[in-house]
């Protein structure tokens, strides 16, 4: 079970998103300054921190960048009240990994958490992704369906290897935009759907069930 760190210094929130994890499968613990949550942080205990930027002794600026001077590359959420576009930025660029202003919801909290908890532990993976007849190599970016290359644009790629890493599996529209699409994806968008299209046109429309009102199932 991944174990996440939350470093926040308002209880009302750390105890909303520790329950909230919580109840999602994960183990949580909460630290209320930032130079007790940078030496957490480097135990190796944890699988992801969620930082708040706004803590005592250490701001969460400074923590990421201690954490990040000593080589960690653990995963990390920024989250924070400051809206402003170059703090957003200045977040990013000190390797964070995401970065969310307050307020937030938790369903998007918890889909960019299981976003970046996925991409750490995929960082190792095979470099070929396959199901059945189609292959996707990681290196090259190169798709193969029975025999035939396939040409995909980055989007569609990602879009591709996240049906392929989850055969079967029924995908929403939420888990798929926040994987794919990261920081840029907008909840109302139908940005899925239309790449769910280009998809089909390329593999076969037969390869890519709809689940209505759950979202697609690659077959």
């Amino acid at each position: 079970m991944t174990a996440i760190l939350i470093a926040e210094d308002e209880p009302r929130i750390s105890s909303f998103v520790s329950k909230g994890l919580e109840s999602a499968g994960y183990d949580t613990q909460i630290v209320e300054d930032g130079a007790e949550a940078l030496r957490l942080a480097m135990t190796g205990d944890y699988g992801l921190l969620l930082l708040d930027v706004g803590l005592p002794t250490m701001d969460g600026f400074d923590v990421l960048a201690s954490l990040r001077g000593q080589g960690s590359t653990l995963p990390v959420i920024m989250l924070t009240a400051r809206t402003s576009t170059r703090d957003t930025v200045e977040g990013l660029d000190a390797g964070a990994n995401d970065y969310i202003p307050k307020p937030f919801k938790f369903d998007e909290l918890l889909a960019r958490v299981r976003t970046r908890i996925r991409d750490s532990s995929t960082a190792t993976a095979p470099m070929t992704v396959t199901h059945r007849d189609v292959t996707l190599d990681m290196l090259s970016r190169r798709a193969v369906a029975s025999g035939r290359e396939i040409d995909l644009s980055a989007r569609e790629f990602a879009l591709a290897e996240q049906f392929l890493r989850n055969p079967g599996k029924t995908l929403s529209r939420e888990q798929l935009l926040s994987r794919v699409w990261g920081l840029d994806f907008d909840p109302g968008s139908n940005v899925v759907d239309v790449y769910v299209r280009y998809l089909r046109g390329k593999f076969g429309a037969e390869r890519i069930e709809t689940v209505r009102g759950a979202g697609y199932r690659w077959l």
